[in-house]
């Protein structure tokens, strides 16, 4: 497997934690994301709430949880009863209203802290990426498979892709700090 290969598989996936650790914070707005990946025990199976359901959110504190069944309503009840993010659902009917209260200042200053962990989190992850490939190609390079200046012109390329997968991880986090600083 090429080099360049394995560094976009590392850097991918570093993305992709990024996004769903950050998909799952909540800011001062319901957002769908945020429960649309809970698990809802129904029909003897687990399934997540987005197949089982729709979900829309008619004003920016509040979520509406639609299942496609009626007859689950309370299966989802009971899942965003006891999930972590601190609202109690309301059954009116056939719908369930999420109401989201506006977060204090300590919580924000907490998902402020949680945010900079997980970029740190996904920065390491492209770090150790970069790492095993650099590690294979010092390899090829003992092994005589490669000469030094292709050894140091990889260096030049993977240095370039792990600078350039960290300018976007920033970027993702100045764009949820600036979420949840928006009040």
């Amino acid at each position: 497997m090429d080099y360049l290969t394995i560094l976009a598989s590392h850097i991918q996936r570093a993305r992709d934690f990024l996004e769903r650790e950050l998909a799952g914070l909540r800011t001062g707005r319901a957002n769908p994301s945020l429960i649309e990946r809970l698990s809802i025990s129904c029909y003897g199976s687990v399934s997540p709430l987005q197949e089982v359901a729709a979900i829309h959110s008619p004003e920016p504190q509040q979520l509406v949880v639609q299942p496609w069944d009626p007859g689950i309503i309370r299966d989802i009840e009971r899942a965003l009863s006891q999930s972590t993010l601190g609202v109690t659902p309301v059954v009116e009917g056939k719908i369930i209203r999420l109401p989201f209260p506006p977060m204090t200042d300590d919580r924000r200053q907490e998902l402020l802290r949680l945010v900079k962990d997980k970029g740190e989190q996904a920065k390491v992850r492209i770090r150790v990426g970069r790492e095993e490939v650099v590690k294979k190609l010092r390899q090829q390079e003992r092994d005589r498979q490669i000469s030094e200046d292709e050894l140091e012109a990889a260096m030049k390329t993977i240095q370039s892709r792990v600078d350039q997968a960290t300018t976007d991880i920033d970027a993702s986090l100045t764009r949820k700090r600036d979420e949840l600083e928006t009040r």
